[in-house]
């Protein structure tokens, strides 16, 4: 019940008229950009990051809340309508949903798209009223070791979960926490790795990390593949749904929205697991006429994993609000968000700053109910932004990308930072290491070497001390797991190959 009172208090904050006008400038933002070829999510909140720096900081989460969701259905356009999904957990949307737009049902694919995001999004922030309250109690008790222990569970799942391989998921968490050790050492004083530039010795900001990584490594990735083809994009109208595609749609709603919260809510659990999972569910359940359509066009598998990809991203924001744990990509950059205000998500957020977190959270259901007002009608506006020549699209990125950095401290430095971080990114996607580690490390890994220095001085130097906790033990442990279950599933997985023939020459 207490928590019901604070989210009261939350929409009285949020349904103001200047918040109403920031969440809808959010969810209009985020879908706007969020439809555009190969920018998925986080790409999404990282290049409109800079424009929430000059709001006060509950318009400006409440903005963000709204750019967030908007990112999230924006990628489902983009699978549908041109079979390009802006990140992994889209893929599977866009097995299904391409293959009904070429049959000339775009439309129904768009529709059963955006009410799942509204049927997952508004469930999924229901269970977040009540999870992230529980979290807290249980987090108040933590000590030192307990938070170090799990900064190493979030650097192994990320690493192991968000990567093709474990070597370069480690690889590129490396290079994260590399970044982050640039500045001054808050315990000893000394400059580290500055290279002698004095505007380093503040460290890097995040902001400028994660747009360089994500929005200029992306757009010069793909620039470096660009189809001077136009592209084909899928005629669309108005998108509705009959009472059959009703019928079809509000169980894999239900199903996916229950296998996507609770995944998104485990450290390195992500969306794309229980959008595969939602999607071989309904294919095993699937009867008669959807049987035959998999393959060709079935709405339950635009409706459930779509539904599980929304409900995932509620599900990230438990960690982050409660523990300062980023599970996702989006979710380190929305962690940088709150860092640029000088807030630090965590138990202690809810105690000290409980108007602005439960604000926010009444505005992911405002900005849940904007979008689908907005998208509806809007489908065949949102289709002819994906006609755009991609030169101005992937120019007029690094160009806005460059001009948020450059206003957060007119600093010439930060640009040159920026472009250096974009060519990382680009040569990170290039060679095939995953960018979410490091951005994830790049953020935590400060926090970690803080808890650790903290826990060896309360143990006099003892190591032992980080064994020390029950729940250190239990987060280390799993952390162990996250590592080795990739590669035990490899090494079984070369077992059960058969052996190559052997062929004899007469």
């Amino acid at each position: 019940m207490e928590s019901l009172g604070l989210l009261l208090d939350g929409f009285a904050a949020a349904l103001t008229p200047v918040n109403l006008l920031y969440a809808l400038v959010g969810v209009t933002l985020g879908t706007l950009v969020g439809v555009l070829p190969g920018i998925g999510p986080a790409m999404t909140v990282a290049l409109l990051l800079p424009i929430t720096f000059t709001v006060p900081p509950a318009s400006a989460f409440i903005m963000f809340a709204g750019i967030y969701y908007g990112g999230m259905y924006g990628g489902s356009t983009t699978s549908i309508l041109l079979n390009t999904p802006g990140e992994s957990s889209s893929m599977i949307t866009a097995l299904e949903g391409n293959k009904m737009a070429r049959r000339g049902r775009a439309a129904q694919a768009l529709a059963t798209a955006a009410i799942g995001s509204f049927v997952a999004g508004t469930i999924a922030t229901a269970l977040l009223v009540f999870a992230a309250p529980a979290v807290v109690s249980f987090a108040i008790s933590f000590g030192p070791e307990d938070y170090f222990a799990l900064a190493i569970l979030a650097f192994t799942a990320v690493s192991s979960v968000l990567s093709r391989s474990v070597v370069r998921g480690l690889a590129s968490l490396v290079l994260g926490l590399a970044i982050g050790l640039v500045g001054i050492d808050q315990q000893t004083g000394q400059a580290r790795l500055t290279l002698g530039v004095p505007q380093l010795l503040d460290g890097i900001d995040v902001v400028i990390v994660a747009v360089g990584l994500f929005a200029v490594g992306e757009a010069l990735y793909v620039a470096s593949r660009l189809r001077h083809a136009p592209p084909d994009v899928v005629p669309v109208g108005r998108a509705w749904m009959g009472r059959s595609d009703w019928g079809r749609s509000w169980r894999p709603w239900l199903r996916g929205t229950a296998l996507g919260f609770p995944f998104g809510a485990l450290p390195g659990g992500g969306a794309e697991i229980p959008t595969f999972l939602s999607y071989a569910a309904e294919k095993r359940l699937a009867r008669g006429v959807a049987r035959e359509e998999y393959g060709k066009g079935a709405i339950e598998g635009v409706a459930g994993p779509e539904a599980a990809n929304n409900a995932s991203a509620a599900g990230t924001l438990v960690p982050l609000l409660t523990l300062g744990l980023p599970t996702s990509a989006t979710a380190a950059i929305m962690l940088a968000a709150f860092q640029q205000y000088g807030l630090q998500p965590g138990p202690q957020l809810f105690d000290h700053n409980p108007a602005l977190v439960w604000a926010m959270i009444a505005s992911l259901f405002i900005g849940n109910t904007m979008l689908l007002v907005l998208n509806l009608p809007l489908a065949p506006v949102w289709a002819k932004l994906l006609r755009i020549p991609r030169p101005y699209l992937y120019s007029g990125i690094i160009l806005f990308a460059a001009l948020g950095v450059y206003a957060l401290n007119a600093s010439a430095v930060d640009l040159v930072v920026l472009f250096v971080l974009g060519l990382l990114g680009f040569a990170m996607r290039r060679f095939g290491l995953p960018v979410a580690p490091a951005v994830i490390g790049m953020i935590l890994g400060p926090m970690a070497e803080i808890q650790l220095r903290r826990a060896l001085a309360i143990g006099a130097g003892d190591v032992t001390v980080l064994v020390g906790s029950p729940v250190a033990v239990v987060l280390l442990v799993l952390s162990l797991l996250a590592l080795l279950t990739p590669l035990l599933r490899g090494f079984m997985a070369r077992r059960r190959m058969p052996p190559l023939p052997v062929s004899h020459e007469d």
